[in-house]
This record gives C-alpha cells, sequence and structure tokens, in this order.
C-alpha cells in the first residue's frame, strides 16, 4: 500500500500511541507539505538543547538509542497505517540529521550546507538508499535509510571541510 491509499493521518492518530507521536516528529509528520523537511528541521533544536549539555561519547549514545527507539516507533506506526515508511513517518530524517549535525561544524553555513545535501540525498535516494528503501520494509528500514543519506551528507562535508579548511 502506498500513501496515497492511506487516509491522512490526524492528530488524533498521533496522539494515540506513544510510537505514533515518536514516529510522526511530535506532530512536524502531519505538516501536509514536505513532512520529511519539517521532520529533518526538528532535529535543529533538538542537537542546540543536547549539544551544549551532553559529552560527545554520551551524545553519539543518545544518538543510538533514539536510532533504536526509532525503529520501534516506525514499525508500530508502519504497520497500524500500513505503509512501513509512510511520508507522515519523519523520526527517521530527524534522528539521522542529529548525527549529521554531531560531526557538521557549527557555523550556520555549515549546517545550512549539511541540511540541503542530507535533504538531496533523502528525496533523490541515490543507490544503495532506494535498494535498501525498496527491500528493508520495516521500522529498521524506515531508519536504516536516512542512515545511509546522513553518511553520504558527512563525506562531502568531510570533502568540503578538506578542500576550503586545507
Amino acid at each position: 500500500m502506498t500513501d496515497d491509499l492511506v487516509p491522512r493521518p490526524s492528530w488524533r492518530f498521533v496522539l494515540s500511541r506513544p510510537a505514533h507521536f515518536i514516529a510522526f516528529g511530535f506532530g512536524a509528520g502531519l505538516i501536509p507539505v514536505a513532512p520529511g523537511t519539517f521532520g529533518t528541521l526538528l532535529a535543529l533544536p533538538l542537537y542546540w538543547l543536547f549539544q551544549p549539555e551532553v559529552a560527545p561519547p554520551e551524545f553519539l549514545l543518545v544518538i543510538v538509542l533514539l536510532f533504536g527507539l526509532g525503529v520501534w516507533a516506525c514499525e508500530m506506526t508502519g504497520r497500524a497505517l500500513g505503509v512501513h515508511d509512510h511520508g507522515g513517518i519523519v523520526w527517521d530524517e530527524t534522528v539521522a540529521f542529529l548525527l549529521v549535525l554531531f560531526f557538521t561544524p557549527a557555523a550556520p553555513v555549515w549546517q545550512a550546507a549539511a541540511f540541503a545535501l542530507f535533504r538531496l540525498f533523502d528525496i533523490l535516494k541515490p543507490p544503495p538508499i532506494r535498494h535498501y528503501d525498496r527491500t528493508l520494509k520495516s521500522g529498521f528500514g524506515a531508519m536504516f535509510d536516512d542512515l545511509i543519506a546522513a553518511l553520504y551528507t558527512l563525506i562531502i562535508i568531510a570533502v568540503a571541510r578538506m578542500i576550503l579548511e586545507g
């Protein structure tokens, strides 16, 4: 089943179970236009909240825990909707972009570039992202393809930094 065949989820659906609330990025996934972009943007205030308060090893542990939470939440929500990675499920973008922000310089220009690159990879789904998006029909699959988009983003950011910063 595709997103087009599933009734548009409502606040009632999102608030009916903790898994739905998490998977829909606290409601960001209900935004009718570009919910994945808003799910990605959700990572920014979360990053700004955690980053100054949490040491780097603990921050990475938080990301791992949020990934695991996302596997569960996306699995439960995908089952409830009948679509493994419904467009309103945005926790995958949020967690993957948190990882990107962790390794990206804090300067707004770097974070904006990382945002644009991550969205580009998430939308275009170059190999092997599209493969995993199509074959891993589970909460893990919903989370994993965005992890690869994050990896691609971080590679481009690292290369750009090497070129620009010498």
